[in-house]
């Protein structure tokens, strides 16, 4: 039989096409591996698109219009849709395989709180009214004008206050009566117990704002003891005893409280601070310079903690100020002794909460939101977007206190650990125990290892 030269080339070929090439769309999907970008979408948002690691993906950096699609699964979306909400959340929309079960919301912002304006200030809160699983701190968003007061008052709750702009003065009583002054900036912290006396202003040309937490999710701005407040709902007569002037004197005191007012420009400290033989400086610290901490260095970022060992009179409350790099991961943890309270200060992050019982839910953050993580329900912070990210982790404690996975497993037998995760992969386990081998607590950690995803750069 003879064969013409074309028929023999069409053997060839399909020969060789019947021969599958190791790295070919087809023999990938056969072992159960992701396509290389250049065979697949790029929008993770669309049917074609396929990602078994559930990597992390930013929406706003990039541009795109969640969906709910996944891996296959899923449709699109005929009804009303909220383009820019569904962009700030977008793990909401495509959450991760991993995600299951119900998880209350823990996540809020401060755009979306009720904002109180007066003359030369505002403010807004995130209570456990707005955010029910905010259940033992309240936070308070604050603006005071350059020469704004927020009036002579005090609460039943202690009042902790992290400056994220501008300058500020604080005043205060503390229990032996003496008299407290002083002027932060940018970073710095400061702490009133319960039923101290304080009132704050605004220094710098551009004012001041900050956020302020309070030791009870129930807490309420409205609660506040306030000094007009007092006088508009207290007779005259006993105004007048109580201070040994005639009654004529109180004549015109303010009506209401004045809560927010623009008041005179201040002068310094040496001019203003009371004097007199009766009168007498406090012994105690109220305020303290976070960001002069010397900052714990990890591989992904830097790390400050406040607490009572470094700032004595702070009883109810512990914090920690977070700079994490582009990338890096707030290592998996968890924290025994309170809820996590967490204030996204500049970045975009996602954060997944994992509540035992098979269930877990991923929550994405941005600058001026609040994120909340119940004691002892482990998670990380996934900084996602394209700038460093800025975080501070607060607590209704004395003390700061967390569990590392990796330090965890490093300190446990190899034997178990491997019995544990890898009893059928025991190559996979030897490559495991070598990298937790002699652990480092690494609370910002910055991987080296990239999955197909990332290296696509979607």
């Amino acid at each position: 039989m003879r064969f013409s030269s074309n028929s023999l080339l069409l053997g060839a070929v399909a020969l060789v096409s019947a021969i599958p090439v190791q790295d070919s769309p087809r023999q990938r999907l056969l072992d159960g591996k992701p396509l290389p970008g250049k065979y697949r979408s790029k929008n993770p948002y669309t049917p074609g698109y396929r990602d078994p690691y559930d990597t992390a993906v930013d929406s706003i950096g990039k541009g795109l219009d969640p969906l709910p699609w996944r891996n296959g699964d899923g449709a699109s979306v005929l009804g009303p849709w909220n383009r820019e909400r569904a962009r700030q959340n977008p793990d909401l929309v495509r959450p991760p395989s991993t995600d299951s079960g119900n998880i209350p919301n823990l996540r809020w912002s401060f755009v979306d709180s009720h904002i109180r304006i007066e003359e030369g200030g505002w403010t807004r809160q995130t209570t456990i009214r707005e955010l029910p699983t905010s259940i033992e701190l309240a936070g308070v968003n604050m603006r005071l004008d350059h020469g704004a007061i927020r009036e002579l008052h005090w609460h039943k709750e202690a009042e902790w206050a992290y400056v994220l702009s501008g300058s500020v003065r604080v005043t205060a009583l503390d229990y032996e009566g003496g008299n407290f002054i002083d002027d932060l900036s940018q970073g710095d912290l400061w702490y009133f117990p319960s039923g101290v006396p304080h009132s704050l202003q605004g220094l710098d040309p551009n004012g001041t704002e900050f956020l302020l937490i309070f030791d009870d999710g129930r807490f309420s701005e409205e609660s506040t003891f306030i000094l007009t407040d007092w006088f508009a709902h207290t007779p005259k007569s006993v105004i007048s005893k109580n201070f040994h002037l005639a009654p004529e004197v109180f004549e015109r005191v303010p009506k209401r409280e004045k809560y927010i007012f623009q008041g005179s420009k201040p002068g310094s400290i040496e001019e203003e601070e009371p004097k007199g033989k009766n009168v007498k400086k406090s012994k105690y610290q109220f305020t303290h310079r976070m960001l002069e901490q010397e900052a714990h260095v990890t591989s992904g970022g830097k790390v400050r903690i406040t607490d009572s060992k470094n700032f004595p009179i702070s009883k109810t409350v512990a914090a920690a100020h977070l700079d994490m790099e582009v990338g890096s991961l707030r290592e998996m943890h968890w924290h025994p002794n309170a809820d996590e309270w967490s204030f996204f200060i500049r970045g975009r992050a996602r954060v997944t909460v994992f509540a035992a019982e098979g269930t877990a839910r991923t929550f994405d953050y941005q600058a001026g939101d609040v994120g909340i993580v119940p004691k002892n329900m482990g998670h990380f912070i996934e900084n996602i977007g394209d700038e460093p990210l800025e975080v501070l982790e607060i607590f209704r404690a004395d003390e700061f206190r967390d569990f590392s996975l990796f330090q965890w497993l490093g300190e446990t037998p190899r034997r178990m650990v491997v019995d544990t995760l890898f009893a059928d992969d025991k190559e996979a386990g030897e490559k495991f125990l070598k990298e937790i081998d002699n652990p480092v607590k690494d609370e910002i950690t910055l991987p080296d290892v990239k999955n197909d995803e990332e290296e696509d750069d979607l």
